[in-house]
């Protein structure tokens, strides 16, 4: 089973999907603007992809400065609560396979997991 958090407006994660889709895996669709991950979810998919929080942030978006959270002090779990409550926040798509994650961007970067 293969997972993609998905926001179907992402050419990226569209073209992702697509992929998948191609490939024939067998495919969990999250939208995850309607779903959003836990903290607890998030923090896992963190591990799997070898990233901070901070990177899994997008900073072109609106809520990054409103939010305040460019703030270097700012520590993992107030960034986590960040993208959980505002999960725009969240860079996309995400590939979850074989226990590992990986950021389809671009798409073909996916497959090092499958």
């Amino acid at each position: 089973m293969v997972r993609i958090y998905h926001n179907n407006r992402c050419t990226k994660s569209r073209a992702t999907l697509a992929l998948l889709e191609a490939r024939g895996d067998d495919i969990e669709v999250i939208n995850y603007l309607d779903n959003p991950p836990t903290a607890a979810e998030l923090a896992v998919l963190l591990k799997q992809l070898g990233m901070t929080a901070r990177a899994l942030l997008r900073t072109g978006e609106a809520e990054y400065q409103t939010l305040g959270l460019a703030d270097e002090s700012l520590d993992e779990p107030a960034l986590i609560a960040a993208m959980v409550a505002h999960p725009k926040l969240i860079e996309r798509p995400i590939v979850v396979a074989n226990g590992k994650a990986a950021i389809g961007r671009p798409p073909e970067t996916v497959l090092a997991i499958l």
